[in-house]
């Protein structure tokens, strides 16, 4: 199967030399989003809650770009600098995700890129 590069202007460019997602097939691997506003390229104010709905509106951008959306998320991974925040996550997941749920993994991490409070990457499937 041939890979395909996925991109969009609708999310936050490349921060280092990777792609936003890359397709093989009816499966798609979705780099780590962190919250980056995709105009200004600087980390979205407001707290965790506000970062954590950025990420998954970029997120959602990237799916979208692909062909999907955040209901075709067969696997999320969130990485977290405060694993405090592990129930505001189970929160906005309801928000953002039917039953029934991905899969999914929550990693308390020591830092991320420019300083992000979370970073989330995921699998997508497109098989209908």
């Amino acid at each position: 199967m041939s890979r395909e590069i996925i991109h969009t202007d609708e999310a936050p460019a490349a921060i280092g030399p990777y792609s936003q997602a890359v397709r093989i097939g009816d499966v798609v691997y979705l780099s780590g989003q962190i919250p980056l506003d995709p105009q200004t390229m600087e980390l979205v104010g407001g707290g965790f809650e506000a970062q954590a709905r950025q990420v998954f509106a970029n997120l959602r951008a990237v799916c979208r770009g692909a062909g999907g959306d955040l209901a075709d998320i067969a696997k999320l991974n969130i990485y977290l600098t405060d694993l405090g925040n592990f129930a505001t996550v189970n929160e906005l997941m309801t928000e953002h995700f039917s039953e029934p749920y991905p899969a999914r993994a929550a990693i308390g991490v020591a830092a991320l890129p420019k300083g992000a409070q979370v970073e989330m990457e995921a699998v997508l499937s497109l098989a209908g």
